[in-house]
């Protein structure tokens, strides 16, 4: 395996005029080279961290029982193939902004270009909305007695005019973020370790598996929630012109990410486990705080509920940030109607992209559990994957003229199968939800196709 590449004795295949064609030099980037790989590894870590685990971790236990860290060990696998696909498109076209760019240099037609877009912004909703009931959930009811879905709704109502106001994002806040939320993760791994070591822990329990299905099946469909507590990489993608010697310091940040957050993920899967069954974790919504309040050592309920809500609304947060802003981003190129690309004249914030994608996540709400829209953003963000998968294989041949990641063709195809084996393991609900929020897409597409073409044919007849 050659992890880095260079290509610049190859000639580009394709037509002259074709994107394959065009210099993809880190260098020429008109915007600033000022991320460093130390501030890469961090973004992507905060982005991956949080909150699917603070909210799912009871609902893998009680489909796998309690060998929690087993399904999140498979789900890590089966991200860092996606990654090591990622991680090639991202350095050889740096310039790239994604996925839907990648579906769009390998497949050229723009429908592929626009599904997979659409699927990263339906995901970015429903995965919103999921973060809004775990919210409203028990992490709340430490502070408050509230009804779960109007609490969600009230919440979702609240980030809006945030997002409506205006919100400055820096590098800087990530890493505070970021250390709040690994520092609340710690904290139940260093209880769960006061517990055990006063007895009254069960590590045996680690290594049980639930009696209701065969461990592999168990494993794989608690392999489809924890795969929901990996997804965010593939964010980072868009930040790629700013990264400096984006061909070396993209894939080392990409992969120690990953590493670190399943290091976290599987140790706070041990803890949870060792100290409260699994049937006590699927039944809460707040499955850390179980393990708080079961060591009793003085800390209260109430701080760590605030750090897994601070946890969760700052997740909700940036993820409604992202779909409005690639609503307002798809309007603006012609994807989506027209009035999404409508600011504030004050704020100038996408007010219509905004009030639109809480809408639509307000409507989500009140179409299933965490877990049930959990799945749904697994089985969308499944569509990109598969489209980046294919896209790494399709562009092999491919050749641009300055270094990059390589990946072994093996990886690819590999994460392609673990794409299909979780798909398979979706529900029927789940498909329906999904097909749901793509068919809506559809037909926005192909509206707006309809519309340009008899705009085309007015401008003609009018010309002649």
């Amino acid at each position: 395996m050659n992890p880095v590449s260079r290509d610049a004795d190859a000639r580009p295949t394709g037509d002259a005029d074709s994107p394959a064609n065009e210099r993809d030099s880190a260098g020429s980037s008109p915007l600033k080279s000022a991320i460093t790989g130390k501030l890469l590894f961090v973004f992507i870590l905060g982005d991956v961290l949080g909150a699917g685990i603070y909210a799912l971790v009871g609902e893998i236990a009680g489909k796998v029982g309690g060998a929690v860290w087993v399904p999140l060990l498979v789900a890590l696998a089966m991200a860092m193939l996606t990654a090591s696909s990622y991680a090639e498109l991202v350095t050889k076209y740096p310039k790239a902004g994604g996925a839907a760019v990648f579906a769009e240099r390998a497949f050229r037609r723009p429908a592929v270009s626009f599904l997979v877009g659409f699927s990263m912004l339906a995901a970015g909703v429903t995965s919103a909305a999921g973060l809004s009931l775990a919210f409203a959930g028990d992490y709340l009811g430490t502070f408050l007695d509230v009804p779960t879905v109007p609490a969600a709704l009230v919440f979702l109502g609240v980030v809006a005019l945030l997002n409506a106001r205006g919100i400055k994002e820096s590098m800087r806040a990530n890493v505070v973020m970021t250390v709040v939320e690994v520092g609340g993760l710690m904290l139940v791994v260093a209880l769960a370790a006061v517990v055990v070591g006063r007895g009254d822990g069960d590590p045996g329990r680690t290594l049980e598996f639930t009696d209701t299905a065969s461990p592999a099946v168990a494993v794989l469909a608690a392999a489809l929630l924890a795969f929901y507590s990996f997804v965010g990489f593939e964010t980072s993608a868009n930040m790629a012109e700013e990264v400096r010697d984006v061909h070396r310091v993209y894939p080392r940040a990409l992969f120690l990410s990953l590493g670190v957050a399943g290091a976290v993920y599987v140790a706070v899967g041990l803890a949870v486990s060792a100290v409260v069954p699994s049937s006590e974790l699927a039944e809460t919504s707040a499955p850390l705080l179980a393990v708080v309040s079961a060591a009793d050592v003085g800390v209260p309920d109430r701080l760590f509920g605030l750090i897994a809500l601070v946890a969760v609304a700052n997740g909700a947060l940036l993820t409604m940030i992202m779909a409005s802003r690639l609503t307002y981003g798809m309007a603006r190129q012609r994807l989506l109607p027209g009035a999404g690309a409508r600011v504030l004249p004050r704020r100038r914030t996408p007010w219509v992209a905004i009030v639109a994608t809480t809408v639509i996540a307000m409507i989500l709400c009140a179409t299933g559990t965490v877990a049930a829209l959990a799945e749904t953003v697994v089985l969308l963000l499944l569509v990109v994957f598969v489209s980046t998968n294919l896209a790494v294989l399709v562009l092999r041949r491919d050749r641009v003229d300055h270094p990059h990641f390589r990946t072994p063709v093996i990886l690819p195809v590999l994460a392609l199968i673990s794409c299909v084996v979780l798909a398979t393991q979706q529900t029927a609900d789940t498909w329906l939800r999904a097909g749901i929020l793509l068919a809506v897409g559809a037909v926005l597409h192909l509206g707006l196709r309809r519309t340009r073409g008899r705009g085309l044919e007015n401008a003609e007849t009018v010309n002649s």
